[in-house]
């Protein structure tokens, strides 16, 4: 029965008009036509997609690049800056490690300039002098070996860096007026860096 029915559609779809059987192929036709362009925006639309998303991908990587890269050379530069004032530290302690032991010093050399002083009636050849002049030699060049030096002062412009005024005087000569003309108690450097201020009288 139903090769019957089929068979009757077909001698109906050959029995149609032929203006009626070509209206039917043309929108059949454009059915067909039509999922297959369905079917190809589907695909562009995905592959546009899956672009979109790559090219999303790429620009977030490269931000956390630029990122990283700015933040290494943050350390970078954080990390040197450490490493030289380290460095600059390190050799200041140790110019002025033994400061506390140097400067304690320094009243000795004081005691030793004084008693030089009323020695200068004893002669030269004297034993006791010779000894005493060898160990005052000995502590100077132990200062300078570490680093001290005596401050310039008798005669000197008077300059409030490396000198302390204790008083003023009328100058003995024009030529003095305005700089040291008595030095009461020596001053010192340890490795350009003052210790002690020499203490001074200015002329004016």
């Amino acid at each position: 029965m139903t090769d019957k029915k089929n068979n009757g559609e077909q001698m109906n779809e050959e029995n149609l008009p032929k203006s009626e059987q070509s209206v039917t192929d043309t929108v059949a036709e454009e059915e067909k036509d039509k999922e297959v362009n369905e079917d190809s925006d589907k695909h562009k639309s995905s592959k546009k997609s899956k672009k979109d998303k790559s090219l999303e991908q790429i620009e977030e990587l490269g931000l956390k690049l630029v990122e990283l890269s700015d933040r290494h050379l943050r350390l970078q530069a954080e990390f040197d800056n450490y490493r030289k004032r380290t460095l600059k530290e390190k050799a200041e302690l140790i110019k002025s490690g033994g400061e506390s032991v140097l400067t304690g010093i320094l009243p000795i050399i004081d005691d030793f300039d004084r008693a030089l002083s009323t020695m200068t009636e004893i002669p030269d050849d004297d034993h006791a002098k010779i000894g005493f002049l060898l160990i005052f030699s000995k502590f100077k060049d132990f200062l300078k070996f570490n680093g001290v030096s005596e401050i310039d002062a008798a005669g000197k412009d008077f300059d409030v860096d490396l000198h302390e005024a204790i008083t003023k005087i009328p100058a003995p000569t024009p030529e003095l007026t305005g700089k040291i003309v008595d030095v009461i108690q020596k001053g010192y450097l340890l490795n350009g860096k003052v210790i002690r201020f020499a203490k001074v009288v200015i002329g004016e």
